[in-house]
C-alpha cells in the first residue's frame, strides 16, 4: 500500500496533506486528505474521519469545511477520503446519485459494480490500516467519524456497525434511512440488488431497530434544506433513537440549507464534541 504525497500546505498550526495510493479494495487509485496539528514528538493524536456526500471528493471538505482551526485547538487529526472509486475503467451511470461520486459506502454485490465499488471495505479496513502505517502520530484506539448527507449515512452506519472502533459518531444532514428514500432505493437497489433484507446493514434506522447502539450521537440538520423531507427524513432517526434509548442530540438549525455554508457553521462544534469523547 505505497502512499504518495500529492501536496502539503501549512495551515492553522498544522500540516494539510493530500495523498494517493493504489487501493486493493477498489482496484483503483484513491485520493484522501489528512490534517495533522502540530504536536510534540511522540504524542499520539485522536483521529476524526469525515465522509463526504454525493458528487464530492476529498477536496470539498478540505477546501470549504473550515475545520483546521478547531482541529488544531483540540489536537485532532482529520481524514477525508474520496466518495467512490474513479478511473476510465470504473463503471458509471447517468445522473449524480449513482456510480462515480456516489459510492454510498457499501460493498456492491451486483455486476458491474462489485469489482470496484467496495467503499465499506476501503473505509472500515484498508484506509485505516494505511493511516496506522504511515501516520505514527495517529492514535487508532481513539477514532471518531462524521460526514455529510451520503457521508452522514456512511458515518452513522459505519459507526453503528463498529462501536468498538469508533468512540464517537456525528453527522451533518445525513440520509438516515436509505430504505425509505429515492436516493437510497436507487443506490442500494443498484449496488446490492432487489432483496431489501440485504440493505438493512446500510440503513441507520434499520441497524438501530435490529439492535445496534451508540453511547450518544450528534446530528445537525438545516430546516431550509431542500432535501430534508424527501431524502433525508431526519424525523425517522429521532424516532429510532428515542425508541432504542440512544441519547441523541439532533438539532434542527433554522434557515440553514444543505451546503458547506451550513457545514462550516457547525464544524467546530462537531470537532469539539468528538475531541471531548476521544480524550486519552
Amino acid at each position: 500500500m505505497m502512499m504518495e504525497q500529492v501536496s502539503t500546505n501549512r495551515s492553522h498550526g498544522g500540516a494539510q496533506g493530500v495523498y494517493t495510493h493504489q487501493s486493493a479494495a477498489t482496484g483503483t487509485p484513491m485520493t484522501f486528505s489528512v490534517f495533522v496539528p502540530d504536536h510534540a514528538p511522540g504524542t499520539k493524536l485522536p483521529v476524526l474521519w469525515y465522509l463526504s456526500g454525493l458528487t464530492c471528493t476529498h477536496a470539498n471538505v478540505t477546501e470549504k469545511g473550515e475545520f483546521r482551526a478547531a482541529c488544531a485547538k483540540a489536537g485532532v487529526i482529520l481524514i477525508a477520503p474520496d466518495t467512490s472509486p474513479r478511473g476510465d475503467d470504473v463503471p458509471d451511470d447517468e445522473g449524480y446519485d449513482f456510480g462515480k461520486g456516489a459510492g454510498f459506502y457499501v460493498n456492491a454485490t451486483q455486476s458491474p459494480w462489485a469489482a470496484n465499488f467496495r467503499m465499506r471495505d476501503y473505509i472500515e479496513q484498508e484506509l485505516p490500516a494505511l493511516i496506522a502505517a504511515e501516520f505514527p502520530m495517529a492514535d487508532m484506539n481513539r477514532q471518531g467519524i462524521t460526514g455529510h448527507s451520503m457521508g452522514g449515512h456512511g458515518a452513522l452506519t459505519i459507526g453503528l456497525r463498529n462501536p468498538d472502533r469508533f468512540k464517537s459518531v456525528s453527522a451533518f444532514s445525513p440520509i438516515v434511512s436509505p430504505l425509505n428514500c429515492p436516493w437510497g432505493e436507487k443506490a442500494l437497489g443498484g449496488y446490492l440488488g432487489p432483496d431489501k433484507a440485504a440493505w438493512r446493514e446500510y440503513d441507520a434506522c434499520a441497524l438501530i431497530e435490529d439492535g445496534a447502539r451508540l453511547p450518544d450521537l450528534l446530528v445537525d440538520q438545516g430546516d431550509a434544506d431542500n432535501f430534508l423531507h424527501e431524502q433525508l427524513k431526519t424525523g425517522l432517526l429521532v424516532m429510532a433513537c428515542k425508541k432504542a434509548g440512544i441519547p441523541a442530540t439532533i438539532r434542527m438549525q433554522p434557515g440553514y440549507d444543505h451546503s458547506y455554508y451550513f457545514i462550516s457553521s457547525f464544524m467546530a462544534d462537531h470537532v469539539a464534541w468528538h475531541a471531548e469523547r476521544l480524550k486519552a
